[in-house]
């Protein structure tokens, strides 16, 4: 019996967790609403629930998972290079891809608390959970492992910036490893999100 099952699966149990919860989560999301508003949907699905896994299944400190200021200093210093980064490529994409303004125009109502709400939790999920989840079995190959799901999760937006997720994705990644807190990969990813709706939509410019 035991030849034909072959080596034995010796699995972290953790990692298990994570890989299941974070797939599951997603995938209730795209199919499932739990509230009237998918902002607030969000907040439960990608921050409250792997928070509530992290304290009463893992019995850990959610600051081993990137919830904290981490390193405040290169945090600020990594936030404020990513935004004059971004803004003119944001910019651009926003007054030349027509796709973009069909896609952010109708999110222009209630910003930034809607940018706010949608992405506090996604960050903490992809930049804190998984990220520092998988970080322990798989070392610095978590940036990667990461952004797969997170690229994935951006199919049905427009093209182009599906298209460079992955890429984007492992950005944040490193944000978060070099500081050890998802906060400033969510700053950097609030400002996008908030000024290409503006841009899109013809506020700005």
């Amino acid at each position: 019996m035991r030849a034909f099952l072959g080596p034995k699966l010796d699995f972290d149990w953790k990692i298990v967790t994570i890989t299941i919860v974070s797939t599951l989560l997603l995938i209730v999301d795209a199919y499932y609403p739990i509230t009237s508003d998918k902002y607030w949907d969000r907040v439960i699905f990608y921050l409250v629930i792997p928070l509530l896994f992290t304290i009463l299944v893992f019995r850990e400190n959610p600051r081993d998972y990137g919830f904290s200021l981490g390193d405040w200093k290169a945090g600020v210093v990594i936030t404020l290079a990513g935004i004059l980064l971004m803004a003119p490529i944001i910019w651009f994409l926003g007054k030349s891809e027509p796709g973009m303004a069909d896609y952010y125009r109708p999110h222009l109502n209630g910003l930034p608390w809607n940018t706010f709400l949608n992405l506090i939790g996604w960050e903490f999920f992809f930049r804190g959970w998984i990220l520092f989840g998988y970080s322990r079995k798989f070392g610095p190959e978590a940036l990667w492992l990461q952004a797969v799901p997170f690229a994935l999760a951006h199919i049905g937006k427009p093209d182009i910036e599906t298209l460079s997720t992955i890429f984007g994705g492992f950005a944040f990644g490193w944000v978060a490893w070099r500081t050890r807190s998802f906060l400033y990969p969510f700053l950097i990813h609030w400002f996008i999100s908030s000024f290409i709706i503006l841009v899109a939509a013809g506020v700005l410019g």
